[in-house]
């Protein structure tokens, strides 16, 4: 991030809150060993410089209905800036899509899709997903369970290889 380099206290702030973002500033500030002004501050400049994006529910799918999770591997014909972003484009703007990313390799693009059923996801994936303009080939791969969804960043691997080089 341009104009602020990252020290130990914020990266501990990040930490803290990727792991709870619902805590009061107050035990933010408590957790870092800072008091609660300079804390907020800092969230508030972490905030602005886009090291924190948001923040969020952490909600079961399975739970709300959503039974079905697939991974859709997706080759494009064309790979050509304005192509991509096209496609880029159309996944934001289908909900049952909730990650995209682009790849290196033998696909293009890597969907993470949720669906309340096997119909919802097989009608997005013929009336949308292989009818979409540029999209050459799709392969899916049905989630049968998850073993681990961790977001956001190890900061202890960060810290451990910043305390060597130090």
């Amino acid at each position: 991030m341009p104009g602020h380099r990252l020290d130990p206290i914020d990266r501990k702030i990040l930490a803290e809150l990727q792991a709870d973002g619902r805590m009061t500033n107050v035990e933010l500030a408590k957790r870092v060993g800072i008091s609660a002004p300079p804390c907020l501050r800092r969230v508030r400049t972490l905030e602005d410089a886009g090291y924190i994006r948001g923040y969020h529910a952490d909600v079961d799918s399975r739970e709300l209905g959503f039974e079905v999770q697939v991974f859709a591997m997706v080759g494009l014909v064309s790979q050509a800036e304005a192509d991509l972003s096209a496609f880029e484009e159309r996944c934001r703007n289908w909900p049952l899509v909730r990650e995209c990313h682009m790849l290196n390799g033998e696909v293009d693009f890597i969907l993470k899709c949720v669906a309340p059923d096997l119909s919802t996801f097989q009608t997005f994936l013929t009336e949308d997903l292989t009818s979409a303009p540029n999209v050459a080939s799709v392969k899916t791969s049905l989630v049968i369970r998850g073993a681990k969804d961790t977001p956001g960043v190890p900061f202890e691997v960060l810290e451990e290889r910043l305390s060597r080089d130090a």
